[in-house]
C-alpha cells in the first residue's frame, strides 16, 4: 500500500512539473492557435509617442541566422497576442505603469516543428521608454542538412539599453501585423 502510495505521489509531483512551463508562458503569451499576417514597412519611422500616463516598449526581433526565409516572432503580452515580427523588424506599443508579463514564441515552421518560447517580465513606469531585444539563433550551414534544426534554434527576449534599442529600432522596419481569420471565422 504504501510503495503504491509513493508511485501516485511521485507521478503526480512528475505531471506538476512537466505543466509548470506551461502555465508561465499562458501567463504571458497568448492563445497557441493564433497566426498572423504580417507585413514590414521600411518608410514608417519610428516616431511613435507613449500615450499620456503610460510607458513606451519596443520588440525589436534580430534575426542571428541566414533561413531559407525570415522567420516570425509573435508578442505576447499579459496573456494576449499583441502581434508579430518577420525578420529583423520591430512593433511597438504602449502599457500601464506597473508589472508586466512579456511573451516572444518563435513560430513553428519550415525550420522547427517546435514552439519555442521567451519571457521576460517588466515593470514599466509611466512615461519611460523601454527596448527589448527578441534575439532568434542557431541554423544549419546547409539549407540541404535539416537534421538537428529543432535542437540549434533559440530565441531569447531580453532588455538592452537605450542607445541600443534606438539604433536597433533605426536600422530596422516596422513590422504591422493581423490576426488570421480561419475559415470558420475565429483568429
Amino acid at each position: 500500500m504504501k510503495s503504491a502510495f509513493v508511485v501516485v505521489l511521485i507521478a503526480a509531483s512528475g505531471l506538476a512539473q512537466s505543466s509548470a512551463p506551461a502555465a508561465l508562458s499562458q501567463t504571458a503569451c497568448g492563445p497557441m492557435d493564433v497566426q498572423f499576417q504580417i507585413k514590414t514597412n521600411q518608410s514608417q519611422g519610428p516616431d511613435v509617442q507613449a500615450e499620456p500616463g503610460k510607458a513606451l516598449v519596443y520588440v525589436v526581433e534580430d534575426q542571428r541566422f541566414k533561413a531559407a526565409r525570415e522567420v516570425t516572432v509573435r508578442i505576447g503580452l499579459d496573456g494576449a497576442w499583441i502581434g508579430a515580427t518577420r525578420g529583423n523588424s520591430y512593433l511597438s506599443f504602449s502599457v500601464d505603469p506597473g508589472e508586466h508579463h512579456l511573451c516572444a514564441n518563435l513560430m513553428p515552421g519550415l525550420l522547427s516543428s517546435n514552439r519555442l518560447v521567451s519571457l521576460f517580465g517588466l515593470n514599466a513606469e509611466a512615461g519611460k521608454v523601454y527596448y527589448l531585444r527578441a534575439r532568434t539563433s542557431g541554423g544549419r550551414s546547409s539549407a540541404l542538412d535539416r537534421s538537428g534544426w529543432d535542437d540549434t534554434l533559440s530565441i531569447d527576449l531580453d532588455l538592452v539599453n537605450g542607445d541600443e534599442g534606438k539604433f536597433l529600432v533605426a536600422f530596422s522596419p516596422v513590422s504591422v501585423s493581423h490576426a488570421k481569420i480561419n475559415k470558420d471565422g475565429k483568429n
